[in-house]
């Protein structure tokens, strides 16, 4: 059988102070990590924060269209109150989650246990009017599911939820 000869070892490849220059680097750059891992999430949460605030402006809007078109039709009352109700819970909804994941409001004031400030929203000249309502409710229900597909988690799933509540009212509220 033949012998397999190694050949000799001339002592290390790397020198002591390169490997400990690597190890500093090395360290350096593991205790970096979490630092720039905070950074992209401080950016990715308030990207998420501006779409929830958005959310929130829609279901205001759709909540004082509902209720403004329940002056003009009545005897569809009791579904654009449903509407209008429903569409307040989910601004309501998406200002706690907000005041949560921003720590403050978008106007800058802190939380507190009453309801999160919200935009007031401006009466239109007129009524808008049942055509008018479903195109916002349309709007709203793209928009929220547009968001759902950029968020995570709850914030996900609360924008699927709206975006799901809105397409109903447009197929079975008010057809």
């Amino acid at each position: 059988m033949p012998t397999v000869s190694r050949p000799p070892t001339s002592g290390p490849a790397v020198s002591r102070r390169t490997a400990l220059r690597f190890a500093a680097a090395s360290a350096f750059g593991v205790a970096s990590v979490p630092v720039l891992a905070g950074c992209a999430d401080g950016e990715d949460a308030d990207t998420e924060v501006d779409s929830l605030v958005a959310q929130s402006r829609l279901a205001r809007r759709d909540a004082a269209g509902a209720a403004a078109t329940i002056a003009l039709l009545p005897d569809r009352g009791a579904a654009l109150e449903l509407v209008r109700a429903q569409r307040t819970a989910h601004a309501d909804a998406l200002d706690a989650e907000i005041a949560r994941a921003a720590g403050t409001y978008p106007d800058g004031t802190a939380p507190t246990t009453s309801a999160p400030p919200s935009a007031t929203p401006t009466a239109p000249a007129p009524p808008p009017g049942l055509e008018q309502l479903r195109a916002d409710l349309a709007e709203s229900q793209r928009s929220a599911a547009d968001s759902a597909r950029a968020l995570t988690a709850y914030r996900a799933g609360l924008c699927a939820s709206i975006s799901a509540a809105c397409g109903t009212y447009l197929a079975v509220v008010l057809p």
